[in-house]
């Protein structure tokens, strides 16, 4: 067995578990934030870095095949993107209306809302029944908000069902959240998955009025800009660059080499088994998928390990489907979402050509679509092959929008144990998990898993882990007092 030590001249030497975004993400801030000479070894089990950002090609068009957008209205992500060489390469989508593929229809997406939550139950109008927008408009006959109720957590829908009605959580709250976590609206968090709602909520009569302060909160202090990006290329091309961006500040970046052991040494340092090698380090940033994590934590700290384990998973699939222009036409706008009560099989398609220019500009004889598959508890389908996929997809694509042609390429993309769940608890959980690392200096954990599942949560939550084993505790307290939560991430995003 190999073993590999501090490197030379007294330098630090931090070893980062995991090669997605936000273990990417942690080794550059720790090459390019630590006081003096730092040495860095990114271990990574799979065979390439980037986690659920994967570009790749369908009929020779490049495309996404995860994570495709970039939420621009927090820095995190943009300003990766920009250190890293990217800037000239961020794009704004050519369109943002989406609709909701509901009651048989396609309907279009409302404005004023906070994740389906409206500002004023009329705005939901088309989306709802007639029935459905009176219950809504009933809020106001309710008594207020208690904010003793928000002491607990809850879950969105149906702490959302019960001051909005059902409607309001089956017809939008849930599709926008299974366009996030792939999750079940029911059982997630409202603090956790909705925190500025639920942080409005305890100071405002009813969840419309906690919606409608938001809105205009966001109104007075947003930037000029989309609310999304970009990257011309893919955002799959954003870890390739991080990686590249390590490497040349002295970075080692080791793909198929899975750790299997972690321990704390006598002298106070940290040890990592990876087969026939053994690193010797003043810090471990574990950034690796829950599972994984935990089997490497049981050792040193069984109770955060129970903890790490308990987090549960979605799996998806995302077929991406590419039709000669000429045999095809699409609705104008990005896509649509689909509601799980509707009884469909997909449960959101993205028209990848028309939401991207420079997909559009690379490939203008062909229209590309992205549909995807499979939420919490909702694996069926996932089970059986990729013919049966592209065929389920095919089919809801035709009934949502008249799309009849045959596709010229196809790709499916799995995404097994792809989107960690947050249901109610998960926020105790995680506080649970950083109080019982912090018993164990030079540790720290980062990723999807505990404060966001979007791309600006994951690397603000690897830049923070990075801080964590560099001393500054100003940046690593504020985390663990205000966890980055995202409304926007995963494989369909």
């Amino acid at each position: 067995m190999r073993a590999e030590h501090t490197p030379p001249g007294g330098a630090r030497s931090f070893v980062v578990i995991g090669g997605g975004i936000a273990g990417l993400t942690a080794a550059l801030h720790l090459l390019t934030a630590g006081d003096g000479a730092v040495g860095v070894t990114v271990l990574e089990a799979s065979d390439r870095f980037g986690g659920k950002l994967l570009p790749g090609e369908v009929a020779g068009a490049r495309v996404d095949l995860g994570a495709e957008s970039l939420l621009a209205r927090r820095p995190e992500a943009l300003d990766l993107a920009r250190e890293v060489g990217l800037g000239d390469r961020l794009v704004p989508p050519a369109t943002t209306s989406a609709s909701v593929w509901t009651r048989g229809a396609l309907r279009p997406m409302p404005k004023g809302h906070v994740m389906g939550v409206p500002a004023a139950p009329e705005l939901l109008a088309g989306i709802l029944s007639p029935e459905g927008l009176e219950r809504a408009r009933a809020e106001d006959t309710l008594p207020p908000v208690d904010p003793a109720e928000l002491d607990e957590d809850v879950a969105v829908g149906a702490y959302v069902a019960a001051r909005l009605g059902r409607e309001v959580v089956d017809r939008l709250v849930e599709p926008l959240l299974g366009g996030v976590y792939a999750g079940d609206a029911y059982r997630l968090s409202l603090r956790s998955t909705m925190p500025q709602l639920h942080e409005a909520a305890r100071t405002r009569p009813t969840l419309t009025a906690a919606a409608r302060a938001i809105q205009q909160r966001a109104a007075e202090n947003a930037a000029p800009g989309p609310v999304f990006m970009g990257v011309e290329g893919g955002v799959g091309t954003l870890p390739a660059a991080v990686a590249d961006a390590v490497r040349a500040r002295g970075g080692t970046l080791l793909p198929a080499t899975a750790a299997t052991a972690l321990r704390r040494t006598p002298d106070g340092r940290w040890e990592v088994t990876a087969g026939e090698r053994t690193l010797t380090a003043d810090g471990v940033v574990l950034a690796a998928p829950a599972p994984a994590a935990a089997r490497l934590l049981a050792a040193e700290s069984p109770a955060a390990a129970a903890d790490v384990a308990a987090v549960e998973y979605a799996s998806m699939a995302l077929v991406t489907l590419a039709y000669r222009r000429a045999d095809a036409t699409l609705p104008a706008g990005s896509g649509f979402l689909v509601p799980p009560i509707d009884g469909h099989t997909v449960k959101a398609s993205t028209f990848a050509s028309q939401k991207w220019g420079w997909i559009a500009a690379e490939t203008p004889g062909l229209l590309l679509v992205r549909a995807s598959v499979g939420r919490h508890g909702d694996t069926a389908d996932l089970a059986k092959d990729d013919d049966h996929l592209v065929a389920v997809a095919r089919r809801d694509l035709d009934a949502a929008v008249g799309l009849t042609a045959r596709p010229v390429d196809t790709r499916v993309t799995r995404w097994h144990d792809g989107i960690p769940q947050y249901p109610v608890g998960h926020h105790a959980r995680v506080a649970r998990i950083r109080a019982r690392l912090g018993a164990l200096p030079g540790l720290a954990v980062c990723g999807a898993a505990y404060d966001g599942v979007g791309i600006p949560a994951c690397v603000a939550g690897g830049r923070a882990a990075a801080d964590l084993l560099l001393g500054a505790p100003d940046r690593t307290e504020h985390l663990m007092r205000n966890p980055v939560p995202s409304r926007h991430g995963g494989a369909g995003e």
